[in-house]
């Protein structure tokens, strides 16, 4: 991998990490395209970089991470069906699933039709609860949501919104407890996926290791931005038409 690869690749990474399109699906694709051999350090690249956008998270709530205890419990409970989840399937997400492209494109076109009957349902658009009255039941039920995006494609914010909406909270407080709750997942992901690798990189792995934190934590914070001021007056569609666009334009011209 080159600097101006990981450079791209942290960017990528940065601006789709929150939205509900798949931020490791975009990485497989955009390294397809990018001819990056994927190999344990690009694996590696790949889960350090989403840890960085996640950082963006904790930079922008700061005030509010710092001063309420409460949401620290709340992203901890719902994590819990991801963390055991992810431990048990962990060799066959990183050596199965992460190194097959076609599972990310499936994922992403059944994602965007689920996210347009997501759209349509006025049950699932019609609560008006914060996330902050979520009961332990509903704290497992959006974990377990979220507990599916191991698949690359699937997109771990979208699936945390989805079980956001189906427990009564609104749209935007869906959408910012799925900010929430990506801080002790990817923090997990990355602490346990470093302690596997056992930390064996070159110098060079590292610089680029840092340079793609640097870029995808501020590309991260212009999406989160953007995307808050956003979805308080829209809905999920145009998400759900560009991943299955994406999807077909990338079957139909990436050799998989």
């Amino acid at each position: 991998m080159t600097i101006f690869q990981a450079i791209i690749l942290s960017i990528v990474e940065g601006l789709t990490e929150f939205l509900p399109i798949s931020s490791t699906g975009h990485l497989i694709i955009v390294q397809k395209y990018l001819f990056i051999t994927t190999s344990e350090f690009t694996k590696t690249f790949d889960i350090v970089v989403q840890l960085s956008a996640i950082m963006a998270v904790v930079w922008l709530y700061r005030k509010i991470l710092f001063s309420q205890v409460t949401i620290w419990k709340q992203s901890l409970i719902a994590f819990i069906p991801t963390g055991i989840i992810g431990f048990l399937l962990y060799k066959l997400i990183r050596n199965t699933l992460l190194g097959n492209p076609l599972i990310t494109i499936y994922a992403l076109f059944f994602g965007g039709i689920i996210l347009l009957v997501v759209d349509k349902s006025r049950r699932l658009n019609s609560g008006q609860k914060k996330h902050s009255h979520l009961s332990l039941k509903q704290l497992f039920y959006i974990g377990f949501f979220q507990s599916i995006s191991v698949i690359p494609g699937v997109s771990r914010s979208a699936a945390a919104i989805v079980g956001g909406l189906g427990t009564g909270i609104s749209r935007s407080q869906a959408v910012e407890f799925s900010f929430f709750l990506a801080i002790p997942t990817m923090l997990a992901a990355t602490g346990y996926d470093l302690l596997k690798s056992g930390l064996a990189f070159s110098d060079q792995e590292y610089s680029l290791l840092l340079i793609g934190s640097f870029f995808s934590f501020f590309s991260a914070i212009i999406s989160v931005k953007l995307f808050i001021e956003y979805i308080q007056k829209n809905n999920f569609t145009p998400f759900a038409i560009y991943r299955i666009v994406l999807a077909l334009v990338v079957l139909l011209t990436m050799k998989v």
